[in-house]
């Protein structure tokens, strides 16, 4: 199975992982909402809309560039009807906006909190519940979160207990859908790194350049993320995904071509079990401790 002429509604789809997944899928030929604030460059970060869609569009995809804040129902419920009225219908969602702040409670202000708050687990909710009445209509039906396997290990919440809190709701969003949304035939997952990811939003909150060198690059999120949309719904659903994991299952031995910098220790990536083992052939020696955790 490949996505040739599905429809794909991806929230933070101008850059980072989000286009990753985008682009995965315009290779394919997939028609792609790209759901996102930018529609004017950033001053800290590449990439908008438009930008995102010339690369779409230069992929092999059909692109529709709209401005979504998924902190307002209206703009979201705006942007799902644009691009059923373009396509005619829609297959996939990808809620993927996210919003960061690895801050103590006693750094955390109000607005910050509220925000990873509306953007993460409310995103989540409000755009999975805005797609719902199309994607029960799709002949494969996928939602999937950028969202992280569940660990009470207090060491995840301290040091960015707000943070955390936003994720988590994501990761809650995923189960109690997909338990809701099984018999409908609505599959439900998240996928998750076990390595950190290369992104411009890692550069520009951590000082260290050193970062990004032990980071794998978006594109094993987005390879795991196609792997996992073209499964059977009806099958796949209510699953905690790990991207190299998911790429091991799909018959891929060399994961060293995701990593920026083979020479230098990986980066363990956030809210991963202590005793997370790695497909056979994944090197981790002389791993480093998350980003936060």
């Amino acid at each position: 199975m490949d996505l040739r002429g599905k429809t794909l509604f991806v929230t933070g789809a101008s850059r980072g992982i989000g286009l990753a997944i985008a682009l995965r899928a315009a290779r394919d030929g997939a028609n792609i909402a790209i759901a996102a604030k930018t529609a004017e460059p950033h001053k800290h970060l590449p990439g908008t809309i438009h930008t995102a869609a010339e690369a779409i569009r230069a992929a092999g995809g059909q692109a529709l560039p709209l401005v979504v804040d998924v902190r307002h129902e209206s703009s979201i419920l705006e942007g799902v009807a644009r691009t059923v009225e373009t396509f005619g219908g829609l297959d996939i969602c990808i809620n993927n906006a996210s919003a960061v702040s690895l801050a103590k409670v006693s750094d955390t202000d109000a607005r910050r909190y509220d925000l990873m708050q509306q953007v993460n687990g409310r995103g989540t909710f409000l755009v999975s519940k805005a797609c719902l009445p199309h994607l029960r209509k799709a002949a494969n039906p996928h939602i999937l979160n950028m969202a992280p396997p569940l660990n009470l290990d207090p060491k995840w919440f301290a040091g960015h207990v707000a943070y955390t809190i936003s994720k988590y709701g994501m990761s809650m969003c995923t189960l109690g859908m997909a338990a809701e949304l099984k018999d409908e035939g609505v599959a439900v997952n998240a996928l998750w790194p076990r390595v950190g990811i290369a992104t411009a939003a890692i550069e520009f909150a951590f000082a260290d350049a050193g970062e990004l060198a032990r980071c794998r690059k978006p594109e094993i999120m987005a390879e795991a993320a196609h792997a996992i949309l073209t499964r059977p719904a009806r099958d796949c659903t209510g699953n905690f995904f790990i991207d190299d994991e998911v790429l091991y299952a799909e018959g891929v031995r060399d994961f060293d071509v995701y990593r920026n910098d083979a020479t230098v220790p990986p980066r363990l990536g956030m809210f991963l079990p202590d005793d997370a083992t790695p497909p056979p052939g994944v090197d981790m020696t002389g791993a480093s401790r998350p980003l936060r955790g």
